[in-house]
């Protein structure tokens, strides 16, 4: 159910980031971007830095605290030219996981070198009080219980996860070493409404919901009883401004998800009957990336420590997906 008391949200704790400057690597991403755009809402000036692999400069609006480079992250330069004047780095720069499995050889240089960079950088540029660290829940592998406990065994299975792994090492080791602080955020699958207002395309949630709309067939890869933890874009965005301005998130380590599993059949059956949707389900082949059988985080310590609650159910959160699609 969605609350309506909010008392998780970065206004709780800082109200205004008048007087940050931020960069957002990955910046045109679908979650980079919210973060950006949030961001200058509470009255952040932003740089975002993107190489538009995969991002795109519709998502970003246009304003006068927005400053928006073209750029990779494995050049150091242009990442100490982005990171002038800034005192925060939300790191989201990534390749995604189907590139992954392309191209292992490039998601290492842009996961691994790339976020070395970043911490290189913040390490010597003298202004950066916090670099959070976009990880993924994906670290955990196959659990041995669950939910999945931030201190639960880490069992990478993907060139991707391993990828992510390292970066967290990474954070971890430039907190210790050379007392940058870092905070690293293990995102759940991550949906929500685009830029636009219209669903994203963007995980198996947002094909589900254009797929449904356009009156095509679901596809569900397996016997679509895989399960996973749906966390909404503005919950995840919460958690990482939350991260970013808390004294007590340096040098932690936090899940980002509900503590709900869902089924993937659950999800495209409940896509389909919120959607009014004609489109069938349909089985096919099962990914080689989708080797998790089954994921859902424990969420209990950034409930506890930086008072974050998501706000949405996966219902609820479909449903402002479509009412956005919709008016």
């Amino acid at each position: 159910m969605e609350t309506k008391n909010r008392t998780n949200a970065a206004t709780a704790q800082n109200p205004h980031f008048e007087n940050e400057s931020v960069l957002v690597t990955g910046g045109g991403g679908f979650l980079g971007s919210a973060v950006a755009r949030i961001l200058v809402e509470k009255g952040a000036s932003v740089t975002v830095l993107d190489d538009w692999s995969t991002g795109k400069k519709s998502f970003l609006p246009e304003h006068p605290r927005l400053k928006v480079l073209t750029g990779s992250v494995l050049d150091s330069g242009a990442v100490a030219g982005a990171m002038q004047g800034c005192t925060a780095v939300v790191h989201q720069a990534a390749t995604p996981i189907t590139t992954a499995l392309r191209d292992p050889g490039r998601d290492c240089d842009v996961n691994v070198r790339g976020t070395l960079n970043v911490l290189l950088v913040a390490r010597d540029h003298g202004m950066v009080r916090r670099v959070v660290y976009a990880s993924s829940d994906s670290v955990y592998g196959n659990p041995r219980y669950l939910p999945i406990n931030e201190d639960d065994l880490l069992n990478p299975l993907s060139p991707f996860a391993v990828s992510k792994l390292a970066g967290e090492n990474y954070c971890r080791a430039f907190y210790e070493t050379f007392g940058l602080s870092t905070t690293v955020l293990r995102y759940a699958n991550v949906y929500g409404p685009a830029a636009s207002g219209g669903p994203a395309r963007e995980g198996v949630v947002g094909q589900f919901v254009v797929n449904a709309l356009e009156g095509r067939p679901l596809q569900v890869h397996g016997d679509g009883e895989q399960s996973r933890d749906f966390v909404h874009v503005t919950d995840a965005v919460d958690a990482t401004l939350l991260a970013c301005c808390s004294s007590k998130s340096e040098g932690q380590i936090y899940n980002v998800g509900t503590g709900i599993e869902i089924t993937v059949n659950q999800l495209a059956e409940l896509v389909q009957d919120l959607t009014h949707s004609a489109s069938r389900i349909e089985n096919v082949n099962r990914l080689d990336i989708d080797n998790i059988r089954r994921r859902v985080l424990n969420i209990e310590k950034i409930r506890r420590e930086l008072r974050w609650t998501p706000q949405y159910t996966l219902e609820h959160g479909l449903k402002r997906m479509l009412g956005g699609a919709s008016g």
